[in-house]
């Protein structure tokens, strides 16, 4: 028995298996509906048992499905199937199919990667994740493993949102299953079990670009506890140091991203991404090493130095020229330590005064935020990624076309990526979808100009009524009136919809009467609109007395219905002509003549003989 392939929300053919994961499963699919090949990623059985659980996967779910990047996998579909062995609602996510590679499957190869491409790969996990951050999403598990390199070169990150909902169940120390393959990218709020931002993505992809400049990550362990613990107690070892082709601004980046407090790090990724270009175009990079990164490179450099001291010429002096040493004057303690007092609170009182002189500044001075990117949002995303930015929301709905765009966001003012005032109000404009109308009654019989008019008075767009002419007409309708109407009166339509007048042009074809009677010919014209009619006789060998033989103009021809219809009448075949006798009578001979007997034949032979 050949097992039937497993059909996901009735849409989507389950076929093999591309991929494992200590939380999912990945399968190609076949999305019937549309005929494209997809991903589909389904929970475990024991995590979507949790109803906890699969409320927030769903949520965080259905807000990756708003994320529209080229550098993120797309998402497509979301939904839930019955297990029927376990009976337990097993979400799933529907994803763009990728052709390529992960970095996790390149770094396995061994080879080094060369520094310009790490940086490249890093740039497009930036970009996704300053995409990602705009639209209030946090990744929370940025590995090797959740990026691709498709075939054609773009770097691809999958798994939004999906990692946050594991993070949210509990502590991510306590789900260790979890952990064994995130450990090694781990902020050290996560490792703490404390709420992150976007701060912990950035930390995240500092471990990815110093696993792809030197080909492990920064920390390693014999436990996921072991590493978490080195994330939040140790200093990475400087990437030059593994790799001497790792620059000093290569060091200053990643160091930066991987800065123990999160206030330490880059603030945005885009700003790492900028620092990261200019490392590309061969320009100085704003970040700096730490503190303590620079004092295991400083560290580093000391071993190398020689350890005596530059050597310098002396100087001779002569016994009188050697200096006197002046006698020493006595100290007044306490007056020294009085001066030093004072000092120090004179000190702490300028700094506290240049101090908060700062502060006033920055408070009085308003703080500038970019306008997230929400178009193509639901009304839930939009107003939540505006409310983490410090920006509230001006919703205003409009009616548009039924397409994808319908309840979502579909302009923004200012653009995504402005620069405007924390506090400002971002005006929204969210697609409702089509208005809908009731076509009109009363629309036959009126001129198209009429009917048209009372559509539009209805509310119904111009441009979408369509004048037709009639494919049927009675004798009762006058030219150019309206006689039929699709969608008809009463129906209730999107506003955008197409409206088919059909227009009574006064024609109609000449309908086959042949055979019939003259009555029921002339019945079948005047009912078919042709009043106009006329007789004609005609003999036909092949018609009765009386049948209809054809008509003048022929059957099937359209023309006006006021024309002179002319319907010809058999009457029978032609009569054959009597013959006429003649008046002179034919005079007899008196002497009736007849033919002289020939004369015997004689046989000369037999006289021959007889002779």
């Amino acid at each position: 028995m050949i097992d039937q392939p497993r059909i996901l929300g009735g849409r989507y053919q389950v076929g093999r298996v591309i991929g494992r994961g200590g939380m999912a499963l990945v399968s190609q699919a076949r999305d019937l509906r549309l005929s494209r090949d997809v991903a589909v990623k389904e929970l475990r059985i024991d995590l979507a048992g949790d109803p906890t659980f699969q409320e927030r996967f769903r949520r965080e779910a259905q807000a990756a499905a708003g994320l529209n990047h080229p550098n993120i996998v797309s998402v497509y579909d979301t939904g839930e199937e019955l297990d029927p062995h376990s009976q337990t609602r097993v979400p799933f996510i529907v994803m763009e199919l990728v052709e390529g590679r992960t970095l996790r499957d390149i770094l396995r190869e061994g080879r080094p990667i060369l520094p310009q491409r790490a940086l490249e790969f890093t740039v497009g996990v930036l970009e996704a994740l300053a995409y990602s951050h705009r639209a209030g999403i946090v990744h929370r598990d940025i590995k090797p493993a959740n990026v691709m390199l498709t075939t054609t070169g773009i770097v691809k990150v999958m798994d939004f949102g999906i990692a946050r909902a594991v993070s949210d169940t509990s502590s991510t120390m306590t789900q260790t299953a979890a952990v064994i393959g995130t450990a090694q990218y781990l902020s050290p709020e996560q490792a703490r079990g404390e709420s992150v931002d976007a701060r912990s993505d950035i930390y995240s992809a500092g471990c990815l670009l110093y696993e792809l400049l030197v080909g492990r990550p920064p920390f390693q362990g014999d436990s996921p506890v072991s590493v978490a613990y080195q994330h939040v107690r140790e200093q990475p070892v400087p990437p030059s140091q593994l790799d001497p082709e790792v620059t000093p601004a290569m060091d200053a980046v990643v160091l930066k991203a991987l800065a123990k407090n999160p206030d330490d790090r880059y603030l945005t990724a885009e700003e790492m991404r900028d620092d990261v270009a200019r490392i590309l175009e061969g320009r100085p990079v704003t970040a700096t090493i730490p503190l303590a990164g620079a004092a295991l490179v400083a560290g580093e450099a000391t071993e190398l130095m020689p350890a005596t001291a530059p050597t310098v010429a002396p100087t001779v002096v002569s016994p009188s020229e050697a200096p006197v040493e002046p006698e020493p004057v006595p100290e007044k303690p306490r007056s020294r330590a009085r001066l030093w007092w004072t000092l120090a609170v004179v000190a702490l009182l300028l700094v506290g005064l240049v101090s908060g002189w700062f502060l006033l500044q920055q408070q009085s001075r308003p703080k500038q935020v970019q306008v997230p990117a929400v178009i193509n949002q639901t009304q839930p995303q939009a107003e939540s990624a505006l409310a983490g930015v410090g920006l509230k929301p001006d919703i205003e709905f409009v009616h548009g076309p039924n397409d994808a765009t319908k309840d979502r966001v579909v302009t923004s003012s200012p653009q995504p990526g402005t620069e405007v005032l924390e506090g400002s109000t971002v005006k929204l404009t969210i697609n409702q979808g089509p208005l809908f109308l009731t076509v009109p009654p009363g629309l036959t019989g009126k001129s198209f100009a009429e009917a048209k008019q009372a559509l539009v008075t209805a509310g119904f767009n111009e441009a979408s009524i369509l004048q037709e002419e009639a494919d049927r007409e009675s004798a009762d309708d006058k030219p150019d009136t309206v006689v039929a109407v699709d969608p008809p009166s009463g129906s209730s339509v999107a506003s955008d919809s197409t409206i088919r007048l059909q227009v009574a042009t006064g024609r109609a074809k000449v309908p086959y009467v042949r055979g019939k009677t003259l009555a029921q010919a002339e019945q079948t014209l005047k009912d078919a609109g042709f009043t106009n009619l006329a007789t004609q006789e005609a003999f036909d060998p092949s018609m009765k007395a009386g049948e209809v033989m054809s008509t003048s103009p022929d059957a099937d021809t359209t023309v006006q219905r006021s024309e002179k219809i002319t319907i010809i009448v058999s009457k029978g075949p032609e009569p054959t002509p009597t013959p006429t006798p003649t008046s002179a009578t034919p005079t007899p001979t008196s002497t009736p003549t007849s033919a002289s007997p020939s004369p015997t034949p004689t046989k000369s032979g037999d006289d021959d003989e007889n002779q």
